[in-house]
């Protein structure tokens, strides 16, 4: 449509050159590859990649810079946000602002009651109150971490090999009583089976807590961190840099646990998401930047 309009008025205009037909067409076919016509959409509790003009500096939503990967941001959807359009601000070179739309939908997340043999571990005594206020500050120090980007980032690979037990965004019932919806992913696996960093980062916490049980948290840098929790053994210690797949630890389970398994959590920007769901949209930015070079050679 709007290129039949530009070359009726060449038609109708003769003082119309070839060089602004071509100008426009370039600006019309960069304006479509900048701006696809599906809205990046994704789901509460996952990720949503949005692509980014190659020169931006910087993407922003609910005032937090947000990870960076392959000109694509990746933007964490909080469990509670309510279903709408978002608007993620970008900064580009030279100190220029502009917004790009993305979609939020909702998505029902099932029950999983599970039973636990030590109720102090479903509604913790008093005595225990200091110690899990001291954890929940550690936590909360850890997810608001925020170092630079690496640029070796990619790709994400899975921290054990294992049997899924657990999803992401299930409401948990502990023996009968209502919990926090769960955090992360669980992989069932023998006690004493590696544990492996899913991506290069910094050791910046390591602690025996009193739900998680041993517990090793990894900064990856630009808000993205990694959580694994009830571990027979923790091989690293704090701001010890670590390769990706390198082990840290080994399958346990410790802290309010039914069985070996390891718990992996993932936060963006203090944003618990979907780690699997985070995996495969990250990931596939390598298959985008691929596709892309090949196309300019």
């Amino acid at each position: 449509m709007i290129l039949r309009c530009i070359f009726k008025s060449v038609q109708s205009n003769d003082f119309v050159s070839i060089p602004i037909i071509s100008v426009t067409i370039f600006l019309f076919m960069s304006f479509s590859a900048l701006y696809p016509q599906e809205i990046p959409t994704g789901v509460v509790g996952g990720v949503v990649a949005i692509p980014l003009p190659g020169d931006s500096q910087s993407a922003t939503f609910n005032q937090k810079n947000q990870l960076i990967v392959n000109d694509t941001a990746i933007v964490g959807i909080p469990l509670d946000i309510e279903p709408a359009t978002y608007e993620l601000e970008v900064v580009q070179v030279p100190n220029e602002t502009m917004k790009l739309p993305f979609v939020v939908i909702d998505k029902k997340y099932e029950e999983q009651h599970i039973t636990i043999d030590n109720q102090e571990q479903v509604t913790p005594p008093p005595e225990y109150y200091e110690r899990l206020a001291r954890e929940a500050d550690l936590m909360r120090t850890a997810y608001a971490t925020l170092s630079p980007s690496n640029p070796n980032l990619l790709p994400i690979t899975l921290p054990t090999e294992g049997i899924k037990t657990g999803v992401f965004g299930t409401k948990r019932f502990f023996n009968g009583e209502a919990r926090n919806p769960h955090s992360g992913v669980d992989y069932a696996a023998d006690k004493g089976t590696p544990i492996l960093s899913p991506a290069p980062g910094t050791v910046i916490l390591t602690e025996d807590m009193f739900f998680n049980g041993n517990t090793v948290v990894i900064d990856h840098g630009m808000g993205f961190v990694s959580v694994l929790c009830h571990m027979d053994s923790i091989l690293v210690e704090v701001n010890e840099v670590v390769a990706r797949s390198e082990q840290i630890g080994t399958v346990g389970s410790t802290g309010r646990s039914t069985g070996p398994h390891l718990h992996w959590t993932i936060a963006l920007q203090g944003v618990k998401v979907d780690p699997e769901v985070f995996m495969s949209v990250v990931n596939a930015t390598l298959e985008t930047k691929d596709e892309t070079e090949n196309s300019d050679n």
